[in-house]
C-alpha cells in the first residue's frame, strides 16, 4: 500500500468517526468539534513551518484573517461561486501572502523573524479600520453560506462539522505526504543545519519560502473554515492572542508532529471552554471572564512543558515505545 493510499484510508476512517460522533451529540458540541477541526489545520501548518523547518512565526493569525475575509468577500460579492471554490481561493490568497512573507523573511533568523511575523499579526487586522466600507470596520462582515445540499435533512451545525473536518483531513493528508517525502527531508535538513543542507544541494531560500507558503495556505484554509462556521469575519477574532495561542497549542501537543497538532487543537478548544464555564459558574467579573481562559491555557502550557517537555504526543509515543520494548524483552528467552 502506498503512503498516499494509507493516509487517505486513515482520513476516511477519521471522517467516519467524526460523522458518527456528530450524530450522537448536541448542536453546540458539533460547533466545538468543528472548531477543533479548523484549529487543527492552522496548528498543523504552523507545525510544518516551525517544527519541521525551524522558522518561528508569531503571525499565523494574520493568515487566518486573510482566509476568513476572502471567504466573506467572495460569498457577499460573488455568490455564484460554489463554496468549495471560495475555500480554495481563500487558501491560495493566504498562501500568496505567506510566500511574500517568506521571501521577505528568508534572511531573518530567530527573534528577528519572530518580530517580523509579529508585526504582521498586529498590523493586518488594522486594515479593516482603513477600509471600513469594504471590510466592515470593527464589526466585520456578516454573511450566510447556503452549502447544505438539497435533500439532505441534517442540522446545520452537524453539516458544518462534516465540511470542516473533510477539508481539514484533506489538508492533513497533503501535509503528511509532504513531510514524509523528499521535500520533508529538505525541510528538516534546513532546520538542523543550513550550511550542511546547502552543501548537499538544498536551496535554502527557496525551501524556506515554500515552507511559509504551505503553512500560510493552511492558515488561510483554517480562517475560511472559521468564517464558514461562524458566518462572520471580524478583526476581533484575529488578535495577537490568537497567533500566540496557535504557537502554544503546537508546543503543548508536541513540536514537529501532526498528531501533536491534533492534541494541541483539542486542548486549545476544551481547556479554554472549561475556563469559560468556570468563570460563568463562579460569576466572576467581565474583565476576569475575558482573560481567565487564556491565562488558564498558559498555566496548562507551562505545566506540560515542565512535566512533559516533548509535549503530549511525544510523551505518549515514548510510553508506547517503552511498553513495546518491555514486551519484547519479556518474550525473549
Amino acid at each position: 500500500m502506498s503512503l498516499l493510499t494509507r493516509h487517505l484510508l486513515l482520513a476516511l476512517l477519521a471522517l467516519a468517526a467524526v460523522v458518527t460522533l456528530s450524530v450522537v451529540v448536541d448542536p453546540f458540541t458539533n460547533v466545538r468539534i468543528a472548531t477543533v477541526g479548523y484549529y487543527l489545520v492552522a496548528v498543523a501548518g504552523l507545525t510544518l513551518l516551525t517544527g519541521t523547518n525551524g522558522q518561528i512565526s508569531l503571525g499565523h493569525g494574520a493568515f487566518m484573517f486573510i482566509g476568513a475575509y476572502t471567504v466573506a468577500l467572495l460569498v457577499i460579492h460573488v455568490p455564484a461561486f460554489p463554496f468549495w471554490l471560495d475555500l480554495l481561493l481563500a487558501a491560495l490568497a493566504a498562501g500568496l501572502a505567506g510566500a511574500l512573507t517568506g521571501a521577505a523573511a528568508a534572511r531573518l533568523h530567530g527573534p528577528y523573524l519572530a518580530g517580523a511575523t509579529l508585526a504582521l499579526a498586529v498590523g493586518l487586522p488594522a486594515v479593516t479600520q482603513r477600509f471600513p466600507d469594504a471590510l466592515g470596520g470593527s464589526n466585520g462582515l456578516a454573511f450566510t453560506v447556503h452549502s447544505l445540499p438539497a435533500g439532505l435533512d441534517v442540522p446545520e451545525t452537524r453539516w458544518q462539522a462534516w465540511v470542516v473536518w473533510a477539508a481539514a483531513l484533506l489538508a492533513l493528508v497533503l501535509l503528511a505526504n509532504v513531510t514524509r517525502g523528499r521535500f520533508g527531508r529538505m525541510l528538516r535538513a534546513v532546520r538542523d543545519d543550513e550550511v550542511s543542507a546547502a552543501l548537499a544541494g538544498v536551496h535554502i531560500g527557496r525551501t524556506k519560502i515554500l515552507a511559509f507558503l504551505l503553512s500560510a495556505t493552511c492558515g488561510g484554509l483554517a480562517g475560511g473554515l472559521q468564517a464558514f462556521l461562524l458566518g462572520t469575519a471580524a478583526p476581533g477574532s484575529f488578535t495577537l492572542a490568537l497567533s500566540l495561542s496557535l504557537l502554544a497549542a503546537m508546543v503543548l501537543g508536541g513540536v514537529g508532529s501532526l498528531w501533536g497538532a491534533f492534541w494541541g487543537a483539542l486542548a486549545l478548544v476544551y481547556v479554554q471552554a472549561g475556563a469559560e464555564e468556570l468563570t460563568h459558574g463562579l460569576d466572576l467579573g467581565t474583565d476576569v471572564a475575558q482573560h481567565l481562559p487564556l491565562a488558564v491555557f498558559g498555566v496548562v502550557l507551562i505545566v506540560v512543558v515542565l512535566v512533559l517537555p516533548r509535549g503530549i504526543h511525544g510523551t505518549v509515543a515514548r510510553l508506547v515505545t517503552t511498553s513495546r520494548k518491555k514486551e519484547r524483552h519479556e518474550k525473549s528467552p
